[in-house]
């Protein structure tokens, strides 16, 4: 049985960990197919595996240079994922500001004690 497509979207795309290694690379600047190998230490088949999945969402785009294909992120392709995302920052951050408050109140009542 063929398996079912899994990178119909950016969510999908960046759901596996070998492409999100790509893409801490590539938001550091243009790369090559090569530089991409030797940063992360991969074969290159699976790189360029990788950087055709990352290309068909758009999260990618690449251009010519040369006998060479340059690489760069398109963040604008990773806004919807920054749109979910951003209401669990917001939550969090709520959270941890509260539990700041409350480790202050115990280190504050840890030093009277004492």
């Amino acid at each position: 049985m063929a398996r079912a497509a899994t990178t119909t979207d950016a969510f999908n795309a960046i759901a596996e960990p070998r492409r999100r290694q790509i893409l801490d690379a590539i938001g550091g600047g243009q790369r090559s197919v090569n530089e991409l190998v030797a940063m992360l230490d991969v074969p290159q088949p699976l790189v360029s595996k990788h950087l055709r999945v990352l290309r068909e969402v758009g999260i990618v785009a690449a251009r010519e240079d040369g006998r060479q294909r340059l690489y760069r992120l398109n963040g604008s392709a990773l806004k919807p994922v920054y749109d979910w995302v951003k209401d669990f920052e917001q939550l969090w951050s709520e959270r941890f500001a509260r539990m700041d408050v409350v480790l202050a109140e115990l280190k504050e009542a840890e030093d009277g004690d004492g």
